[in-house]
Parts: C-alpha cells; sequence; structure tokens
C-alpha cells in the first residue's frame, strides 16, 4: 500500500459476469482483512456459478459456493472507498459511477481464466494463477500484515 494511500473501509471488487474473478478476490479480501474492509463484489452482467471458481478457492479453505453472481445495480449501496475492476468492461462502468460518488477506481487487468482450454488441470491451473495473483496483489495494496503470533 503507498505511504499516501489511506487503507479503504469498503472495497467493491467488479468484472464482467461476478462468477469467478471478482468473487474469488472478495472472498479473499474478506478473509485478509475481517472486520476491518467491507468486501463486496459485482458484474456488469450477471453469470452463473462456476465449479471451477468454487473447487479452487475450496483448496485454501474459502467456500464461494454460497455466491450468487449479481450486477451492479443489484448492489444496495454504493458506499466504497475504493472499486477495483478486474475486467476492461467492468472498468468503464466502475469510472461512470465516479460521476456520481466519490470513489476511486483501480484497474487490474487479469485474465479470464474460463476462457482457458484444455484438460481438467490445465483449466484448474489457470484458475489457481488467478487466484494466487489476486491474493498477492490484495496484500500488496490493501497492506496486508501476517497476524502477530502469541
Amino acid at each position: 500500500m503507498a505511504a499516501d494511500a489511506p487503507q479503504p473501509r469498503a472495497v467493491l471488487f467488479a468484472c464482467s459476469l461476478n462468477s469467478v474473478r471478482s468473487p474469488m478476490a472478495a472472498a479473499i479480501a474478506a478473509r485478509l482483512f475481517p472486520g476491518r474492509i467491507y468486501v463486496a463484489s459485482a458484474g456488469v452482467r450477471r453469470g452463473s456459478a462456476d465449479p471451477f471458481a468454487v473447487a479452487v478457492m475450496e483448496e485454501k479453505g474459502l467456500d464461494i459456493r454460497a455466491h450468487r453472481p449479481h450486477t451492479f445495480e443489484d448492489l444496495e449501496d454504493m458506499n466504497f472507498d475504493l472499486v477495483i475492476t478486474l475486467a476492461p468492461e467492468a472498468h468503464h462502468r466502475a469510472l461512470e459511477l465516479t460521476r456520481y460518488y466519490a470513489v476511486d477506481v483501480e484497474y487490474w487487468p487479469t485474465a479470464d481464466p474460463s476462457a482457458t482450454a484444455g484438460s481438467r488441470e490445465q483449466i484448474l491451473a489457470s484458475y489457481r494463477n488467478v487466484r494466487d495473483g489476486l491474493e498477492k496483489r490484495i496484500k500488496e495494496r490493501l497492506g496486508w500484515t501476517p497476524p502477530v503470533s502469541a
């Protein structure tokens, strides 16, 4: 986290369909900053649940099976300090919000692993790469530090 950037209190992760990248990012951030940062996710359009995303998140002990994809319009409010967009169309949609809300928007270009072809293991590897890349970036941007052991 940049020294001059305060840690946001509420973060929205956004992608195209809210079925892979943004729910993965939201689950990771919620685990890393429990009770410290409010985290949500949304998509430009509503996708459907993705079993590969569920599988790779379970590998890290995160259960996103209950996640139901939704759109920006489905959000109850827009009281976010930061919107992190993971796909170009989500970035354009988030920038429109800045006309009406005081919110910072950051674009983190993130490949869509659902576009990966190949064997099941190759597809899972693509999802793992996205998951691990998001975790690293979230830790860096939001200033995560490991808990102190007693």
